[in-house]
């Protein structure tokens, strides 16, 4: 028990601007227990999601925004920089180790103002799509969003193999695919907060198709994951879940 606290609050320290006291051994302890991923997702699912409760009560745009806001008020800014580095990288001719030097170049270029931009813009999006429907079921995809994107990091330390000695080496070395089956249980109930409709069922599916799009790129052309993979991998799975929730929703 004492293990997984560490582990959590470790996961809490940095996946998160919450103000946790780190102490020696929980990064260690954090990084081989994939199992907390999905448990800080319903902690920042639920905190990001306050504005949206809101939502009869205020204008859509506005509870947009404070959605928006609170995203990155609660987990920072620092997955928004794998967005932005693995923009640069996608956009670059050349090879993997062409991808991987400018995955480790500070210069912002455009396919990195492009990728964050357009990561930003879905969240807000979607954040208005939410302000559209009953402040509950709002709620229940949002959480359900980010359960499945922390699930989909979790996949990645258990199953992905890095490119390179780094942040990503941290997560998927010595931890592998039989250490999915805890996450990935603890993810289940987010499916349900929506019921009897889907929506947060596929909110958290949808999240996790989408954290894999940056992990199967990263197979391709940089032949390995990085730190730059998670964090993108997260971004892109809220995007992605936030959506396919509402959508879900509205064909229900």
């Amino acid at each position: 028990m004492t293990r997984s606290l560490c582990a959590l609050r470790g996961a809490v320290a940095f996946l998160t601007r919450l103000p946790v006291g780190s102490r020696e051994g929980d990064w260690e302890a954090f990084r081989e227990t994939p199992a907390v991923f999905p448990v800080v997702g319903f902690v920042v699912g639920a905190l990001a999601a306050l504005p949206l409760l809101a939502g009869p009560a205020l204008p859509a745009p506005t509870v947009a925004l404070g959605y928006l806001l609170a995203v990155y008020l609660v987990t920072g800014i620092h997955h928004l920089d794998g967005v932005a580095d693995l923009g640069d990288a996608l956009v670059v001719h050349g090879d993997a180790d062409r991808r991987r030097e400018v995955l480790k170049d500070t210069t912002t270029g455009v396919g990195a103002l492009l990728a964050v931009s357009v990561t930003v813009a879905g969240v807000g999006l979607g954040g208005l799509s939410l302000a559209g429907v009953p402040a509950l079921v709002a709620v229940g995809v949002a959480v359900a969003a980010e359960v499945g994107a922390k699930l989909g990091m979790a996949a990645l330390s258990c199953f992905a193999t890095a490119a390179h000695e780094g942040m990503g080496s941290s997560f998927t070395d010595g931890v592998g695919p039989a250490a999915f089956a805890l996450p990935a249980a603890l993810a289940v109930p987010a499916a349900a907060l929506t019921w009897p409709t889907p929506a947060a069922a596929v909110a958290l599916c949808g999240a996790l198709g989408g954290a894999g799009i940056p992990w199967l790129w990263a197979r391709w052309r940089l032949e390995g994951v990085t730190g730059d993979v998670f964090g993108a991998a997260n971004e892109l799975g809220r995007v992605a879940g936030l959506h396919a929730g509402v959508i879900a929703w509205t064909l229900s």
